[in-house]
Formats: structure tokens, C-alpha cells, sequence
């Protein structure tokens, strides 16, 4: 099963190699680009096939065919809700408590596992879904699953996480410390050594005690930002891997809200938010809607260096 790509060449990219309309203006990755060339009428041009190095001419049609991603999970009925779904993407909002992918212990309750059974339910073909990035198991919040390289590899991302800190913060300003494996450990990470992690944070509002913050990440890090605002001594409530305590909840109270995805090729430029789940809303009821953060001035923040 393929799913094949067609554009018109706009008149500002007259005389260019399909090579560079491919990388410059529809962000295709090197590895994407080989995936056509070696695909049986990977490109064509005005359905022609042709190599990379053919030039364009302004009105020419040129065309891919992306293979979906092969294969499958078992399937398992669990709960999530699916906030988008097109040909390339299924974007969805994962509880806590799931894993991302099956694992030793978590065979067939993943979020793959579910996400098998959705289509299973409808009667539709499974394609092998590929997250475009990881939520801890128990991070709650928006996730994003790509059905082809290029929905996985060529889709700008930006996620802002909302993380309830213990004690009272205010301002906003950036943690710039690197994280490593803690030794004697195989989960847990320590601040002070290992790669760079850099973690951009604003408060949003306080009560009883604690600090909702907006956190937009610059590196990837494992549990960044558990370990870094453990690290600083505001550490996630119910995180108690990082000092947090378990008396309001009983995981890390972190939550993706925000995800904004763009790709020119796939005609992708949209935000999604995913609201509070039950326990956060629970343990924190003076917690604003989602949706009302991002439309205040303060949701819209930057995140960036004071």
C-alpha cells in the first residue's frame, strides 16, 4: 500500500534539480529521497520517471510514492481519543499509565497495541505507525504517529508541556544542564554530567502550594524535565523517581497540551491541544482549561530565556 504525492511546479523554481524542490521547498530528508529513488516509479516527472538530477520546468507535475510504513502490533481494545487523522498522520491524546511502544511487562497494553485495534474496530487496514516522538508511560498528553517516512521524518514539531512543580515559582528563564544516566542505575538520570539539556519554562498560575508551567524543551533528553526541575528543587508532584511527593497524585504531574506540526509536502500546518486529564484536574482544581491558556497572552509564551 502507497500513498503518492503530486505537486505543481510553481515558476520560482524553474530550471532547479528535483533534488532540491524535494529538500528546500517540500523538506524531504536525505533518507526519504533515496526511499523514492529506489522504489519502482518513486519519481515521476509528468509521469515519467526520472532522476533526482532532472531539472523542472514551472507548470511540470512531480510525483512521489511514499510506501506506508509495513507490519503490525496485536491489536488491544484501550483508552485513548483520537484528536486527528488524515492519510499521513493519526494524532491522539495518550493517557497515563500507557506505554508508547510494546515492551517487556507491556506485550499488548501499549499505545501501539491500541492504536491496532482502532483500525481493527472499523474495518480499516492497519498501517505500521511510527510516533514522531516518546511520552514517558506515565506523561499524558498529545502524541503524534506518522504512516510513511516522510510524515515521521519531514514534520516540523513544537510541544509545549504543562508540568505542576512543587513550591512557588514565578517569571520564566531557562535550565541549561546536562543529563546523564545516574550510576547504579538503568532508569533514573542526574544532572551535572552526560549531554546538554537545555529546558525553556514559564509560570502560569500557583495554588496550594504548587506551579503550573508552560516548559517548551530544546534538546530530548530522558525525563529532562523531571530530572531538571528536581534538580532545581521544584520537583514534578507524584514524581517520586525525582523527590516528588504522591500525596495529591500518584505519577508525574506532567501533560503534552500543546502540539503544533507543519510540513509543506503534506500540507500540515495545525495545533492541537489536549485538555487536563481527570487525575490532574482532580488533584489540582484550580487548573485552567487548556484551550483558555493558549488563547490568554501568558499561555502564548515563548518559553524562551528571561
Amino acid at each position: 500500500m502507497t500513498r503518492r504525492l503530486s505537486y505543481a511546479v510553481p515558476l520560482e523554481w524553474e530550471g532547479a534539480a528535483v533534488k532540491d524542490f524535494a529538500k528546500k521547498r517540500l523538506g524531504f530528508s536525505a533518507h526519504v529521497l533515496a526511499q523514492q529513488k529506489r522504489a519502482e516509479g518513486g519519481i515521476l516527472l509528468n509521469g515519467v520517471p526520472v532522476f533526482t538530477t532532472a531539472l523542472l520546468k514551472a507548470g511540470d507535475m512531480l510525483s512521489f510514492c511514499l510506501p506506508l510504513l509495513e507490519g503490525t502490533y496485536p491489536p488491544e481494545k484501550l483508552p485513548f481519543s483520537v484528536l486527528f487523522e488524515t492519510e499521513d498522520f493519526l494524532v491522539v491524546h495518550k493517557p497515563a499509565g500507557m506505554p508508547v511502544h510494546p515492551s517487556p511487562g507491556h506485550d499488548r497494553d501499549s499505545l501501539l497495541n491500541g492504536a491496532a485495534y482502532y483500525y481493527q474496530a472499523k474495518g480499516a487496514l492497519c498501517p505500521l505507525l511510527c510516533p514522531l516522538y516518546r511520552l514517558d508511560r506515565d506523561t499524558s498528553g498529545a502524541i503524534a504517529l506518522g504512516k510513511h517516512t516522510l510524515a515521521v521524518s519531514g514534520t516540523a514539531l513544537e510541544k509545549t508541556y504543562f508540568a505542576l512543580c512543587q513550591g512557588t515559582l514565578s517569571g520564566r528563564g531557562t535550565i541549561d544542564v546536562p543529563i546523564g544516566l545516574e550510576e547504579g542505575s538503568k532508569i533514573k538520570r542526574q544532572c551535572g554530567s552526560g549531554q546538554r539539556a537545555v529546558t525553556h519554562w514559564e509560570a502560569l498560575e500557583s495554588g496550594g502550594g504548587h506551579t503550573l508551567l508552560a516548559v517548551r524543551l530544546e534538546t530530548g533528553r530522558t525525563h529532562q524535565i523531571r530530572a531538571h526541575f528536581s534538580y532545581m528543587g521544584y520537583p514534578l508532584a507524584g514524581d517520586d523517581l525525582y523527590g516528588g511527593s504522591q500525596a495529591l497524585i500518584g505519577r508525574q504531574a506532567l501533560h503534552c497540551g500543546v502540539l503544533h506540526m507543519k510540513s509543506a509536502a503534506l500540507d500540515m500546518d495545525r495545533t492541537f491541544a489536549a485538555g487536563f486529564p481527570p487525575d490532574m484536574k482532580e488533584a489540582f482544581p484550580w487548573l485552567p482549561e487548556v484551550g483558555g491558556i493558549i488563547k490568554s497572552e501568558k499561555g502564548r509564551c515563548k518559553c524562551q530565556p528571561a
